[in-house]
């Protein structure tokens, strides 16, 4: 076990997933769950696998990192972020060894990449596989802000690295009625973030992929017909035709959820325009 390396796994009635994600992470580091309040046995499988366990009420994924970050008497230099529907797999842990083992003091983070899973298929040109998230931090040198539905990079003392092996996501693990639930609520934060955010012209020729992708959201979401754009854009020119039903069926989830996020930031217009006073 790499004592210079905790592992904290963020739940709310993950009972279904989070055996596998902590069996992924076993013997890796010292496995930490934050959970939010679960009614279905999440809190008492986290204690049986071996886990540390805090309760907090979860505000966003942003404050929920950054509370455990101050809050879960970790002693480890490093700390990686899972979610419960995330697997390490071997690959991805001797890389995570090999990188914070031989990482100078400047360096204060990494950031990780994932390969999106949809019924054992690999979705790499449906979801433009790498996509990047800060998900090791060295601890009391970065933390967290919000960003639409998720976060993002905030205070960074020092350099950000980048560890190229993947982690698995199996994104859909609850099916896809969980997914759409989840999505139609995602799509409201993420609509309040991208209608009061304007692009920002040194994020957008960043040299980040990450940086460059946050700054053109709220570019695109504006542009007429971007969902169903968004979706030849993935099943096309990005090859998601060539990953089959699995490919089409996630192509087409994410127009939806595009559409979602248009109609929503086009509620927020409305609400912002003085109504007009008949005149006399």
């Amino acid at each position: 076990m790499l004592e210079s390396l905790a592992i904290i796994v963020l739940t709310q009635n993950e009972a279904d997933n989070l055996p596998r994600c902590l069996e992924s992470i076993a013997g890796f580091g010292e496995a930490v769950v934050v959970d939010s309040g679960s009614d279905d046995g999440t809190q008492e499988i986290a204690r049986q696998a071996g886990a540390r366990v805090y309760e907090h009420s979860f505000e966003s994924f942003a404050q929920q990192r950054n509370w455990a970050l101050e809050n879960c008497d970790l002693k480890s230099e490093w700390v990686l972020f899972l979610d419960a529907d995330e697997i390490a797999t071997p690959e991805f842990r001797q890389a995570v060894t090999n990188t914070i083992q031989d990482t100078p003091d400047l360096v204060a983070g990494f950031y990780c990449c994932w390969k999106m899973m949809l019924d054992q298929r690999w979705l790499r040109r449906s979801d433009s596989f790498p996509k990047w998230q800060l998900r090791i931090v060295r601890r009391g040198r970065a933390d967290f802000i919000d960003s639409g539905h998720g976060q993002k990079e905030g205070r960074v003392d020092g350099e950000l690295g980048y560890v190229r092996e993947p982690y698995l996501h199996y994104a859909l693990s609850k099916g896809w009625e969980v997914w759409w639930a989840k999505h139609n609520q995602y799509s409201g934060e993420e609509a309040a973030d991208r209608f009061s955010r304007s692009a920002s012209w040194r994020e957008l020729f960043s040299k980040d992929p990450s940086r460059r992708n946050r700054a053109l959201k709220p570019v695109l979401s504006r542009i007429p017909g971007w969902p169903l754009l968004r979706f030849l854009h993935m099943y096309i020119l990005k090859g998601g035709f060539l990953e089959g039903r699995e490919g089409f069926a996630y192509c087409a989830s994410m127009g939806w959820y595009e559409y979602l996020i248009r109609a929503k930031m086009r509620d927020r217009g409305k609400r912002q325009i003085p109504r007009q006073l008949p005149s006399d």
